[in-house]
C-alpha cells in the first residue's frame, strides 16, 4: 500500500502537466490556424510561428513524460532497496536471536545431554544460514569490482551441478532423492567460482519455493552447436509470465504470500543473470511441460563433451 501512495502523488501531477500541455498544443495550433485565416496580410507570419510553437511544445511534452518515467523507476528502485534492508535486518536478527537463546539456556540452565546435541545442531544452522546470506551480499558487492585479469579455465560443469546439489540438500536437510541430477560429462570456459554461484542459486531457490515437498531435477546436455543447456525445474506455484523479466532485477523479490515467507534478498537471480551474460550466455524462465512449477534454462557457448560421455543416468542427491 505504502509503494501505491508514493507513485500516486507523482503519477497524478505527471497526467495532469500531460493533460495541460496536450490542451495548450492543441489551443495553439487552431488558434494559429484561425489567425492565418482570419488576417490575410499576417498570415505568413502566423504560419511560421505555428510549428515553431508546437515543435516546443512537444518538447516540453516529451521532457514531463520521461521525467514522469524517470522519477516513477527512481522510486521503484528506492521501494526495493528499503525492501532489501528491511529484509537483510531481519535475516541477520532472525539467526543472532537465535543463537544469543540458545547460548543463554546452555549457560544458566542444566541441560539433559541428548538435548545439547539438538542445541549444538540447530546452533549450527542458524551460523550456516548467516555465512550464506553473508556470502551472498559480499558476491553482489564483488559483480562492479570483477578483476578483468581473472583467469578462465576449463571447468567441469557436471562436477559443479552436482557439488551444488549436494550442498543446497545439505543446507536444507533434504531427503534422498529430493534433488536429481541428470547430466553428461562436459567443460565451459569460466571462473569455477562464478559458475557454481548461478547453478547454487537456482537450485537454492527451486528448493525454496517448492513448497513442503519439494521436487528438484537438473539436467545438463550439450547442442550440436557447443552450447551447454542446463534446466533446473521445480514443482512450485510458478512465475506469471508477466513477471518473469523483472525477477531478474536487483533488490526484486515478488508480491506474491508464498516467496514473502521464505527468506531472501532479492539478489540472487540478479547474481545469475550478470554472471550469465558475462559468460557469454542466457538465462530465461519457461513452463514445465506438464503440471505446475518453473524452469530454468541456462544455455552457455562453448561446451566439451569430455570423451568418457555416456548416456545420463539420474544422480539422486
Amino acid at each position: 500500500m505504502s509503494s501505491r501512495r508514493n507513485l500516486s502523488l507523482p503519477i497524478t501531477i505527471a497526467v495532469i502537466m500531460i493533460v495541460l500541455l496536450i490542451v495548450l498544443i492543441v489551443g495553439w495550433v487552431l488558434i494559429t490556424v484561425w489567425g492565418a485565416t482570419e488576417n490575410e496580410k499576417a498570415a505568413p507570419l502566423y504560419w511560421i510561428f505555428l510549428p515553431i510553437g508546437a515543435t516546443f511544445l512537444a518538447a516540453i511534452l516529451a521532457g514531463v513524460i520521461f521525467y514522469m518515467v524517470v522519477s516513477i523507476k527512481a522510486i521503484n528502485l528506492s521501494q526495493r532497496q528499503a525492501n532489501f534492508i528491511d529484509s537483510v535486518t531481519h535475516e541477520l536478527k532472525s539467526p543472532i536471536a537465535s543463537l544469543k537463546l540458545y547460548l543463554q539456556t546452555l549457560n544458566r540452565r542444566s541441560i539433559p545431554p541428548e538435548k545439547v546435541g539438538a542445541f549444538y545442531e540447530t546452533m549450527l544452522e542458524d551460523i550456516e544460514r548467516l555465512d550464506h546470506l553473508i556470502n551472498h551480499l559480499l558476491e553482489a558487492g564483488r559483480l562492479d569490482r570483477r578483476r578483468e585479469d581473472a583467469e578462465e579455465g576449463d571447468v567441469r560443469l557436471d562436477k559443479v551441478l552436482a557439488g551444488c546439489a549436494q550442498s543446497v540438500a545439505l543446507l536444507y536437510r533434504l531427503p534422498p532423492n529430493t534433488i536429481q541430477v541428470k547430466s553428461v560429462p562436459c567443460t565451459v570456459r569460466g571462473l569455477h567460482g562464478d559458475i557454481e554461484i548461478i547453478f547454487r542459486n537456482l537450485i537454492d531457490n527451486a528448493v525454496k519455493y517448492s513448497g513442503k515437498d519439494p521436487e528438484v531435477r537438473v539436467q545438463l546436455r550439450v547442442k550440436y552447436n557447443d552450447e551447454a543447456v542446463i534446466e533446473v525445474t521445480d514443482n512450485g506455484p510458478g512465475i506469471p509470465f508477466s513477471q518473469r523479466r523483472k525477477i531478474f532485477g536487483r533488490f526484486v523479490r515478488l508480491g506474491l504470500e508464498l516467496q514473502r515467507e521464505k527468506p531472501g534478498t532479492g539478489l540472487g537471480l540478479y547474481l545469475v543473470r550478470t554472471l550469465v551474460r558475462r559468460m557469454k550466455g542466457e538465462v530465461r524462465v519457461k513452463d514445465p511441460p506438464k503440471g505446475t512449477g518453473t524452469v530454468f534454462v541456462v544455455t552457455l557457448p562453448g561446451a566439451k563433451t569430455l570423451a568418457e560421455a555416456k548416456a545420463p543416468e539420474p544422480v539422486p542427491v
